[in-house]
């Protein structure tokens, strides 16, 4: 037996059966996972690889600094605009650029959207598989699921029993041709899926209604950016003119296209709070003894919070979501977070596949350095092309290891909820205390994989609300007489200083997203971006502290370690995103780098 103590309190045992997801699926990008599980079919060691290479930065290189948006938002397609806006508030910081009023209310509008239509996304389409079974849902009496539905959720308007015995004839279909789509490779015989067949078929449903209504919520992000996904930005603003006497889709946006966001955003509401939060807590109430997957990978926190209220002022009481670093649960302290301090946020790499001069040191993202040093250690099991087990001693991903203060932080709803919840942030902890009540949970059931679900429903709901603030702002303003929504004097490059430097956060779906540029004589001299899944899905630091991830597999119980579901529950409650933490782009017939992996 191997037992190594590391600094945050985890005993890791590398022997016993050695258990391999890869790639794990229903996630954006490559992922692979290891964990050893003890003959109690415990989880005692976890190891998380990202295994796509990320090299943006190197592209970004002597660029136009106004077009970087459009670069780093094609890191990823799910989560769309969010890596532009950060962007674009990167730029406007090193350039001191000050943005319209109802700017800064579309931008808040489009990142709100993007927040509910994630969240949705990734509980029906992402997750929900890991607790509903649909072939069990076959075994289901529709006059049944009709009551429950009603009792569930009685303002849902689709509840008749032929609906729901339509829906289970359809999926009879897919399971009698053996083509069974999306629900293809599931665990179905695993008895760790607990929910009765009536409630199966109520998610199935709803798995089915979501997919059709997201197509809704991404027209508010087109309307305002011109198309979705990847929709337009700008330094200085939004791209998008207002003029309510236009006519059509000439001369800017008009009452017509106003009118269609606001209906968009009432829909919205009305299926967050009407569906998801209703299956939510339906689905909860089945698993409130599934508590894994918390520990200490929740109990250090950040946020670097986001949704400015006022426009240019990112001070902490500015923003309506949370910012703030918890340490070890401590819910009496929530620390200030200063994205500029190279004391706080440091990127690591002696487990990572880059180079850096000094490797026991870390680079705060200004002096970042995205160099690829791809080497598989002496222990690896396999070979390059076929890896059977990893050197976890040695380098093992292509994700850095981001640290705050020193410490491995997880980031995303949870979090922010952790943090706002600390500070006693009203709609946040109404939220919060009301799903404790329904379920019956204690606050401590708040650090674990059922807690970080939990946070996403309950912030999507946030998200619709807060839409409805902001659109109303924006009209009001805009009543008044003001329709700028761009400030476009700072645009020459002529009036930029030599050398500046500059930074941009917001809160992605995932969790703190930040981009650092450097500007020099009107280019990018460097630019790194951490991502949310940088933070969470870390590798090894040289203190030996595991990131969130692998800490949050640690203690998990596996009902069959042929068939780990168990797993995949606590990795996709974060909503992995390993297009983001690990990407690479370039030009065609430009060589940029050359990494050998085989």
């Amino acid at each position: 037996m191997s037992v190594q103590q590391t600094p945050n309190g985890f005993s890791l045992d590398d022997s016993g059966q050695r258990v391999v997801v890869d790639p794990v699926t229903r996630i954006e990008g490559h992922m692979r996972c290891e964990v050893n599980v003890d003959e109690n079919n415990i989880i005692r060691n976890a190891v998380s690889t990202g295994t796509m290479w990320r090299g943006l930065e190197v592209i970004l290189r002597g660029r136009d600094p106004r077009d970087a948006w459009a670069f780093t938002q094609r890191i990823c397609g799910v989560c769309t605009g969010t890596h532009a806006l950060t962007s674009v508030r990167a730029v406007e910081d090193a350039l001191n650029i000050q943005i319209p009023e109802n700017a800064n209310s579309i931008r808040n509008i489009m990142q709100l959207a993007l927040q509910a239509h994630d969240h949705l996304v990734h509980f029906y389409h992402l997750h929900a598989l890991d607790w509903v079974n649909p072939v069990n849902a076959l075994k289901a009496d529709p006059k049944a699921t009709s009551e429950l539905q009603q009792k569930v959720s009685p303002h849902h308007p689709l509840s008749s029993p032929g609906y729901f015995r339509d829906i289970q004839n359809r999926l009879k279909k897919f399971v009698e041709s053996g083509q069974l789509g999306p629900f293809k490779n599931g665990y179905w015989t695993n008895p760790a899926y607990l929910l009765p067949p009536e409630a199966d078929l109520m998610a199935v449903t709803h798995y089915l209604e979501a997919l059709d209504f997201q197509k809704e919520i991404s027209k508010i992000r087109a309307i305002f950016g011109g198309k979705d996904p990847h929709p337009n930005w700008l330094v200085g603003g939004v791209p998008c003119a207002i003029n309510l006497d236009g006519v059509g889709s000439v001369g800017g946006l008009n009452m017509v296209n106003l009118n269609q966001v606001s209906a968009i955003i009432d829909q919205v509401r009305d299926f967050v709070n009407h569906v998801y939060v209703p299956d939510l807590l339906a689905i909860a109430g089945f698993y409130k003894g599934w508590t894994y997957g918390g520990g200490l990978a929740s109990m250090n926190v950040l946020s670097y919070g986001d949704i400015p209220d006022r426009a240019n002022d990112y001070s902490t009481e500015n923003l309506m979501m949370p910012r703030g670093a918890i340490i070890n649960g401590n819910l009496k302290q929530v620390h200030e977070v200063d994205l500029r301090d190279p004391e706080e946020i440091q990127e690591f790499v002696p487990h990572s596949w880059y180079k850096y001069p000094d490797e026991s040191k870390g680079l705060h993202p200004w002096d970042g350095i995205t160099e690829a040093d791809f080497q598989l250690g002496a222990k690896t099991k396999g070979t390059k092309t076929d890896i059977r087990e990893i050197d976890e001693s040695a380098k093992y991903s292509w994700i850095k290891a981001p640290r705050w203060r020193g410490h491995a932080m997880e980031v995303g709803p949870l979090s922010r909820y952790i943090i706002g919840y600390a500070k006693g942030d009203k709609e946040i902890t109404e939220q919060i205390n009301f799903v404790l009540k329904t379920l019956d949970l204690p606050v401590t059931a708040l650090f674990s994989t059922l807690g970080r679900t939990a946070a996403r429903g309950l912030e999507a709901q946030w998200a619709a609300d807060k839409m409805r603030y902001f659109m109303d702002k924006m009209m009001a303003n805009i009543k008044a007489g003001d329709s700028s929504t761009a400030n476009v004097e700072s645009w020459d490059p002529e009036t930029w200083p030599a050398e500046t430097k500059g930074v941009g956060f917001t809160e992605a779906p995932r969790g703190a997203l930040g981009h650092w540029i450097r500007i020099k004589d009107t280019r990018i001299a460097n630019y790194q971006c951490v991502v949310p899944t940088t933070w969470n899905g870390s590798p090894r630091d040289q203190q030996g502290n595991i990131g969130a991830f692998e800490a949050s597999l640690m203690n998990t119980k596996v009902e069959r370690a042929e068939e780990p579901v168990e797993i995949l529950r606590t990795l996709h409650s974060f909503d992995p995103c390993l297009a983001c933490s690990t990407h690479v782009m370039s030009e065609d017939g430009q060589e940029l780098a050359k990494v050998k992996v085989r």
